[in-house]
C-alpha cells in the first residue's frame, strides 16, 4: 500500500520502474512475502505485483491478499478481478479484510468464509485468515467462527504500550495462531520520531535508525510468522533488511527506554481518553465517543497523514448518525468528562476531514 509513486499524494500512479527495483532488491536479499490487497493504490497495487512478480519461479515467493466487503459485497466477483490483475492461479495467504466488531456480521454471515475455504480446498487458496482492527472481545469473537490459519493485527511498541495491541497478542498466542504483523513502525511514525523521542534513542545507539528499534522490539516477541512494512524506497528496504540480517531482539533496558519513547508521542499527540464511557450517559445522539475518540487517536499517531487517512475513512462505514458530523456540539461530553476533553472540538475535525 505505499509503494512509490511518480509524485505525492493519494491516487497518484505507481512509479512503476523504482517499485520494480523494490520487488528484485528485496527477493534477492531474502524477503519473499509480498502484501497487496483489491483497494490498495486505487487497485493498481494488484496490478503491479503481478508484472514485477511474473518473471520469478512461482514457488520462491508467497503473495497475501484481501477480500475487502465495503469495496465489492460479491466475494466471487472480487476474488476472480484478483486472480485476474495478479495473473496468477492462486492466492497464498487470503484474509478478510480490516475486520471490526461493526463488520463481524458482514464479513462472517453471507456466505464469504464457506467460499474462500472452498477455494482453499480447490488449491486456489493456501491459508485463510483475517487482518484485524477491532477490540479483543471482537476479536475473540472471530476466532469462535474459525477455523482461521492466521490473523494479522497492527503491532509495534507504541500500541503495545498504548492500545490493545498487547491483549490482541496474547489472545492470539492463547490460540497457538500464527500472527502477522501489519503497522511494526506505526504507520511510519516510530520511523520519524518527534525530537525528543528521537534523542533518547540517539543517544542509547547513535548508529541506529528509529526503524530498526521497532522491528526489534518485534523480535522480542514469540509467534510472530511475519512482519510488514510498507517500505517505499530502497533506502528504506535496505534497511530493514540490515535489521533482520542479525537477531538482536531488545535487551530489558531497550524496551524501558521505547516505552519511554511511547510516553512521549503519546503526551504530544494523542486525546488522553481512558474509556470511561462517563461521556456516553447524556449524549443526546447517543453517540459511541470512546469508539470515535480511538479511531481519531489512531489518526493523529499514524504517521504520514496521507497514508494514515484510512483510519478515520473507515468510520464511513457507520450509519450517519453514528458518525462524528451527528455531534451537535451541545458539550455535554465535556462536562461529564473526567479529563475535561473538548469532544465537540474533536468531532467537528474528524467531520471536517470526512
Amino acid at each position: 500500500m505505499r509503494l512509490p509513486q511518480t509524485e505525492p499524494g493519494f491516487a497518484k500512479p505507481i512509479d512503476e520502474a523504482k517499485a520494480i527495483e523494490l520487488v528484485d532488491f528485496c527477493i534477492t536479499h531474502g524477503i519473499n512475502y509480498f502484501d497487496t490487497a483489491y483497494i490498495y493504490h486505487m487497485g493498481q497495487s494488484e496490478v503491479f505485483l503481478g508484472k514485477a512478480l511474473k518473471g520469478y519461479p512461482r514457488n520462491i515467493f508467497y503473495v497475501a491478499d484481501k477480500f475487502n466487503v465495503q469495496a465489492e459485497p460479491d466475494y466471487k466477483k472480487q476474488f476472480a478481478r484478483q486472480l485476474d490483475r495478479l495473473q496468477m492461479d492462486r492466492i497464498d495467504f487470503y484474509l478478510l479484510h480490516g475486520v471490526t466488531y461493526k463488520l463481524i456480521s458482514d464479513y462472517l454471515d453471507h456466505g464469504a468464509p464457506e467460499y474462500f475455504r472452498e477455494q482453499k480446498r480447490l488449491g486456489k487458496i493456501r491459508y485463510f485468515g483475517f487482518s484485524f482492527h477491532g477490540s479483543p472481545d471482537a476479536l475473540r469473537q472471530m476466532l469462535a467462527r474459525g477455523p482461521w490459519d492466521f490473523v494479522q493485527i497492527q503491532l509495534n511498541y507504541y500500541d503495545w504500550f498504548h492500545g490493545t495491541a498487547r491483549a490482541l497478542y496474547e489472545i492470539l498466542r492463547e490460540h497457538d495462531i500464527p500472527i502477522m504483523v501489519m503497522e511494526p513502525a506505526h504507520g511510519g511514525m516510530l520511523a520519524d520520531l518527534p525530537e525528543a523521542g528521537r534523542n533518547l534513542l540517539l543517544t542509547a545507539k547513535p548508529g541506529a535508525t528509529a526503524a530498526s528499534w521497532a522491528f526489534r522490539f518485534l523480535r522480542t516477541l514469540p509467534g510472530i510468522a511475519v512482519v510488514l512494512s510498507g517500505m517505499s524506497s530502497l533506502e528504506q528496504v535496505k534497511d530493514n533488511v540490515q535489521t533482520f540480517s542479525h537477531d538482536k531482539p531488545l535487551s530489558e533496558q531497550e524496551i524501558t527506554l521505547v516505552r519511554q519513547v511511547s510516553d512521549v508521542i503519546h503526551v504530544l499527540y494523542a486525546v488522553p481518553c481512558t474509556g470511561c464511557r462517563y461521556c456516553c450517559a447524556d449524549c443526546p445522539q447517543h453517540l459511541d465517543i470512546p469508539f470515535l475518540l480511538t479511531a481519531f487517536n489512531e489518526y493523529k499517531t499514524g504517521g504520514e497523514k496521507s497514508l494514515s487517512s484510512w483510519r478515520l475513512a473507515r468510520l464511513g462505514a457507520l450509519p450517519e448518525n453514528k458518525r462524528p458530523s451527528a455531534c451537535i456540539g451541545c458539550g455535554a461530553c465535556t462536562a461529564h468528562c473526567p479529563h475535561g476533553l473538548d469532544v465537540p472540538a474533536y468531532m467537528k475535525e474528524m467531520a471536517a476531514f470526512l
